[in-house]
């Protein structure tokens, strides 16, 4: 299909052809009709990214703080590797569309194929051929009705007017002020008509000021003078009830303006994007109440509502964003609002450089709504082939697909994978099209698809790479598995205790499974080599200490989702517990853990753990993220037969025995094993020999973590029993339990 992308770094536009979605859990496919061109979000989003490297970092600073800071932590080669990777990635544009209900996700009952529907939001109502867009985020047209594909697609903008103006609490009767009479602006003087208010607007295009008086505003000025004597002569001179501020600019004179023109104990709302720096004498003086609307109306920026599906009640919440474009819609279908004369230029999809051209004021012509249109004979296309690789006829190389084309495989597999030489690229497969076919360019894959069935239906791969997010490991594990491919999964393997047991069950059902990797890079890091080494000729039990500074994470970031992350207990400790385990040279047997009350929202992911090992030997694991991310992230301390060392974050490792000290330090980058964990699983599928960690260790790692997980809830000690574990699998396996 056709999508229009934007290039993060440079700022070029351009239309790209893409995989199609498929259908997400909660989700509806929608063949796209006609999308909206918004000229204030995606004209501000377009210049951000056409500006230099210097301009960019000159209008985000708090972006050069991070870079800074990753070089002092990680060195200056590893944050210019991670850097590049975010400005190489593309972006989808576009939020605003209308079109037709092709298939629906298990589960959406209320929405079917044939409905003509609207949709909403950034990376779902995209400027494609297709869209995947969540239950809650898209509205039906009312049927019958004469509202247009090109109406409908205002939907989106109307819902933020009238979620503004629901933030005003305007009144039947009240005298409204709008400063702003762009398509935000026009939408709101017709939106507050059609509910009883007497409308005053202000815009510096004359146009748009006579635009507004035609379709019913009671009165417009272009200046800001004629605009008090407007706003005093309409309310009696007591100054407009309310004001709502649909203009988009750095300056903060449209706020202070409200105040001048405002009524005492009026309402101002800002609605676009304006300067806020407001003068309190003015607000003071009048007691003005300011508020912020924020976007199309409550559930906005909420994960659980968004993307799951969890509807808030309407005797709580009576107007979410959906019921805003609902109620848009049907004011459409009633012929309240007219929508047509706001349109000035429509192009096809194949043209949409013009629309930014256009709306960016390159071309210099006036516009207000800019409209892309689609065809709707596109079939729907989960694969795209890039080119043809010649079938081979040796077994010199491993033809290698991936799962998944997000930020870590991007920045940190993909460019250790491209170095293998003994490596055939075949397919990369993300729920997004763009960042597949972007993966699939940028690294020189043979096809990219939107789905796991297409890469695991291609004969000539061999393995797979899955990078995906953590709720979909166990299940891609086992179908590459049982598609007869090798397997390398990202940390964690699994979220829950009977997806390891089906796992173990799979890789043990005979002595010709595939193989298993799971992402432990740690223990393939240079510096954890020579560590272990180190300590190698030590016949006493190890005292090791490990401490991690994660830092926090936004309470609605993915990981800390129970069902798409597991929590970073579940998602990031496994990696210590690796690491631990290699050096100490055998397995956990018992586990102790504590998390830290009263640290608020950090509390469930600081906790201090206490390992016991087969061989007598201990450890301790303190994962912080009530810290600060400017000290070193990993610091490992180990103590045994008359030795030290001190690994700290893979950058200096200091070793001491007899009163001797050798110290290794990597400047410039962070070297934790990533390019050696995959060279080493390439060349074992290669050769058919045995897994570069055991089916075993990958099983204590994993179950070990849930036991952790089991003794923060219970407050006690608790012992791992693998051999208990692996057992049950095998007696199932010869029972004929094994999973399919």
């Amino acid at each position: 299909m056709k999508q229009l992308i934007q290039d993060a770094r440079h700022g070029e536009i351009r239309v790209a052809e893409v995989p199609a979605p498929r259908v997400l859990p909660g989700c509806v496919l929608v063949r796209v009709a006609t999308s909206l061109v918004s000229a204030g979000t995606e004209r501000a989003v377009s210049e951000f990214a056409s500006k230099g490297l210097l301009q960019k970092a000159v209008a985000r600073p708090d972006l050069v703080r991070g870079l800074l800071a990753k070089v002092r932590r990680d060195g200056l080669l590893s944050a210019i590797q991670v850097a590049r990777s975010r400005l190489n990635q593309p972006m989808a544009l576009g939020y605003s569309s209308a079109g037709t209900v092709i298939a629906v996700a298990p589960g959406v009952t209320d929405i079917r194929p044939g409905d003509r529907v609207a949709c909403a939001g950034a990376g779902h109502a995209v400027h494609a051929d297709w869209a995947c867009v969540p239950r809650l985020l898209l509205a039906r047209i009312p049927e019958p009705s004469n509202v247009s594909f090109d109406e409908a697609a205002f939907t989106t903008l109307g819902a933020v007017a009238l979620h503004g103006i629901r933030c005003a609490d305007v009144k039947l009767g009240d005298v409204v002020a709008v400063i702003g009479l762009g398509l935000v602006g026009q939408l709101t003087a017709q939106l507050l008509k059609a509910a009883g208010c007497r409308v005053l607007g202000l815009d510096l295009a004359q146009e748009r000021a006579d635009i507004a008086l035609r379709l019913g505003s009671d009165a417009t000025s272009t200046s800001r003078e004629t605009f008090h004597d407007l706003c005093r002569q309409h309310s009696g001179g007591m100054g407009v009830d309310s004001v709502l501020i649909t203009a988009e600019t750095p300056s903060s004179d449209p706020i202070n303006l409200a105040a001048e023109i405002a009524r005492d104990r009026a309402t101002v709302v800002a609605v676009g994007t304006v300067g806020m720096d407001i003068d309190r004498k003015l607000f003071y003086a009048k007691e003005i109440d300011f508020r912020v609307s924020r976007s199309y109306g409550p559930g906005r920026y909420d994960t659980a509502y968004e993307q799951k599906g969890r509807d808030y009640p309407i005797g709580y919440v009576r107007w979410t964003e959906t019921r805003n474009m609902e109620a848009f819609l049907r004011l459409l279908a009633e012929e309240k609002l007219k929508l047509e004369p706001l349109i000035t230029h429509r192009f096809p999809i194949d043209s949409a450089r013009n629309a930014y051209d256009l709306i960016t004021g390159r071309s210099g012509e006036a516009y207000l709504g800019v409209l892309l249109k689609y065809s709707g004979d596109q079939e729907v296309h989960q694969k795209f082939e890039r080119k043809q690789i010649p079938k081979r006829t040796t077994q010199s190389k491993l033809g290698l697909s991936v799962m998944g084309a997000g930020n870590f495989a991007t920045s940190m597999l993909l460019p250790a994978i491209k170095r293998l030489n003994t490596v055939e690229l075949r397919g990369i497969a993300s729920a997004t099209g763009i960042h597949a076919r972007h993966a699939a360019d940028k690294f020189d894959f043979e096809h990219c698809a939107a789905n796991e069935e297409q890469i695991l239906a291609d004969p000539q791969c061999d393995a797979v790479v899955i990078a995906t997010r953590h709720h979909l490991h166990a299940a891609q594990v086992l179908a590459a598995l049982a598609a007869g491919k090798h397997v390398f999964c990202e940390k964690p393997l699994c979220l829950r205790e009977d997806e390891l047991f089906d796992i173990v069950q799979a890789c043990a059902a005979s002595a010709s499974a595939p193989m298993l990797m799971v992402g432990f890079n740690r223990r393939f890091a240079p510096m954890a080599l020579r560590l272990k080494s180190f300590f190698s000729g030590v016949r006493e039990p190890l005292s090791m200490h490990y401490r991690i500074n994660a830092g926090p994470l936004p309470p609605d970031h993915w990981i800390n989702d129970p069902e798409q992350g597991g929590g970073r207990i579940l998602g990031e400790l496994c990696h210590f517990v690796d690491l631990l385990s290699f050096i100490a040279g055998t397995l956990p047997t018992k586990v102790y853990a504590r998390s830290l009350a009263g640290s608020g929202s950090c509390g469930s992911d600081t906790a201090a753990m206490l390992l016991d090992y087969a061989n007598g030997s201990q450890a301790t694991v303190s994962y912080l993220a009530n810290g600060d991310r400017a000290l070193s992230k990993e610091r490992l301390e180990i103590f045994g037969g008359g030795s030290a060392a001190v690994l700290d974050d893979f950058r200096r490792l200091e070793m001491v025995r007899h009163s001797r000290r050798t110290v290794v330090r990597s400047r410039w980058r962070q070297d934790k094993g990533h390019r050696a964990e995959l060279r080493a699983f390439v060349q074992a599928a290669l050769d058919g020999s045995a897994a570069p960690i055991s089916l075993q260790e990958i099983a204590a790692t994993t179950l070990t973590t849930f036991r952790i997980q089991d003794s923060l809830a219970c407050g006690e000690a608790i012992a791992v029993n693998l051999s208990e574990f692996l057992s049950s699998a095998l007696k199932s396996i010869s029972a004929g339990a094994v999973p399919a």
